[in-house]
């Protein structure tokens, strides 16, 4: 029998409902990843199809090289909640995480394998449907649009520049997957992976990847209704999911902004003033501990000494950005240090 050492990669698939496209999807897998030092996991997730079925069937018939294990919840539980579990069971230096509807190419995944095994600098891939000149094939614009604009936020959250956060074709290594701790059920789990591999310092490449949609007829999963619960996990991951140092550094720097905001514009134009600098208090609160955030609200007070009129806006503006380069200067200075958490 095959020792657990000597496993490359691990295969996770999440299954629910997919008894038109599982030995299809077997097939590719045995074509790509047929190799006695790879384990594919199916996690049943509460199909009522005959999926468990046919994998059992699968299974029982032994044509292929690699480790096969099937583990079934008994409810549908989410993607999340089977990715979780996967997750629990792997053997392997390298985690692929693959759907089982073909709406994303197996050939892909090869290629992305192949590219982290040959370069060790690399940690972490994420397929992107929406890079290179491959073949796709996708008629739902409005989630199309979601998908984009979920990109589009993240990348401003968390200071990032992905094309493409919830493609389904994810490649990490162990050390990755070792320290991060998923809690998202659902679709969101893309978004909950996502922001731990960046929190943890990890790079994200992206490979573009081809994409052959599914209509809901066809068993499409995801519908608009999860595109819009991602924006609440996106807040989530980025204001909510924070170590408590970070929270109150979130608090205080909205509260300070906001107060500075309140002395701009009159009426309405007040209104949006200090709803636009509690939105940037949150963002300093998020890169800033206490103390460093509070050199930027000391350099923003200075500031509103001098001038009149728009000329305290301007003076205003130009502490700020002087306030912002030492507290990073003081940030990177203190990282890693005793004093990292109030920095």
């Amino acid at each position: 029998m095959l020792q657990e050492n000597k496993i490359q990669l691990s295969i996770i698939i999440p299954v629910f409902n997919e008894q038109n496209y599982i030995e299809k999807l077997f097939e590719q897998l045995k074509l790509y990843f047929n190799k006695n030092n790879i384990e594919v996991i199916f996690i049943n997730d509460g199909s009522t199809d005959s999926s468990l079925k046919i994998l059992n069937k699968i299974k029982i018939e032994n044509n292929y090289n690699f480790l096969l294990n099937i583990i079934t919840l008994d409810i549908n539980s989410g993607k999340g909640k089977a990715i979780q579990t996967g997750l629990k069971n792997i053997k392997g230096e390298y985690i692929l995480l693959q759907d089982a509807d073909l709406e994303l190419d197996t050939k892909d995944a090869k290629e992305m394998f192949d590219m982290i095994t040959q370069n060790s600098e690399i940690k972490c891939i994420f397929g992107s449907r929406y890079l290179s000149g491959k073949l796709k094939k996708n008629n739902y614009f409005f989630n199309n649009l979601i998908g984009k604009i979920n990109s589009l936020i993240f990348n401003i959250f968390f200071s990032q520049s992905l094309s493409d956060v919830h493609c389904g074709l994810k490649i990490l290594h162990k050390s990755v997957v070792d320290k991060i701790k998923l809690s998202v059920d659902d679709f969101g789990i893309e978004i909950d992976l996502a922001s731990q591999i960046v929190r943890n310092k990890f790079f994200i490449y992206e490979f573009g990847v081809s994409y052959f949609f599914r209509s809901k007829a066809q068993g499409k999963k995801i519908t608009w209704i999860d595109g819009l619960k991602s924006f609440y996990y996106l807040l989530k991951a980025r204001f909510f999911d924070n170590s408590t140092t970070t929270n109150l550094s979130i608090i205080y720097s909205s509260i300070y902004m906001a107060f500075v905001g309140s002395h701009f514009g009159m009426g309405i134009g007040n209104t949006l003033f200090v709803f636009c600098f509690f939105i940037i208090g949150s963002v300093i609160g998020i890169n800033f501990k206490i103390i460093s955030s509070s050199v930027i609200f000391f350099f923003i007070f200075i500031g509103s000494l001098f001038g009149k009129g728009n000329g305290t806006t301007f003076s205003v503006i130009i502490f700020f950005i002087v306030g912002l380069f030492l507290a990073r200067h003081l940030r990177n200075y203190f990282s890693g240090s005793n004093y990292n958490n109030y920095f």
